[in-house]
């Protein structure tokens, strides 16, 4: 009788797909002329949105800005999204797996058409490091929770 009060917990992968790619190469060919010595700037993002009671799409946006002083070699974007279907989350539950665990499954596909996306814009082949998805959705909360808190301090 236990068994049907606790709903069962399941998590599917049903797609993953590539829904944006952009790059912007705006001071090419002569960029490549120079020295190639950039400062690179790495910007992710996760999103998600209910398609239907149980069905759900991560969106992990990657953004990656290579410059040479200050001007841009390239601005490469990838958003990479999968459906994924989640049943007996409750909500805490269904935001860490819509914003921390779906966008690791989805890193190493985004991470593999940048690297190509970049390779093809003609420039050294960019390797981002694994991300810890857990860390920032947990300090993203806090932050919410600080700036929900804020408000109601007296001063």
């Amino acid at each position: 009788m236990s068994e049907q009060q606790t709903p069962q917990q399941h998590f599917e992968i049903q797609k993953v797909y590539l829904k944006d790619v952009s790059l912007e190469t705006p001071n090419s060919p002569a960029i490549f002329t120079e020295q190639w010595q950039p400062q690179t700037e790495v910007r992710l993002e996760t999103s998600a949105t209910p398609l239907t009671e149980d069905l759900f799409e991560s969106v992990l946006t990657l953004t990656v800005t290579a410059k040479m002083g200050d001007r841009t070699a390239y601005l490469a974007e990838v958003k990479q999204a999968g459906l994924f279907t989640l049943r007996g989350f409750d909500e805490q539950q269904k935001g860490h797996m819509l914003h921390a665990f779906c966008p690791n499954i989805l890193f190493p596909f985004s991470r593999e058409e940048l690297a190509s996306l970049i390779g093809k814009g003609g420039f050294p082949a960019l390797l981002l490091n694994p991300i810890n998805f857990d860390a920032l959705y947990l300090q993203r909360l806090q932050q919410q929770q600080a700036q929900a808190a804020a408000p109601s301090m007296p001063h």
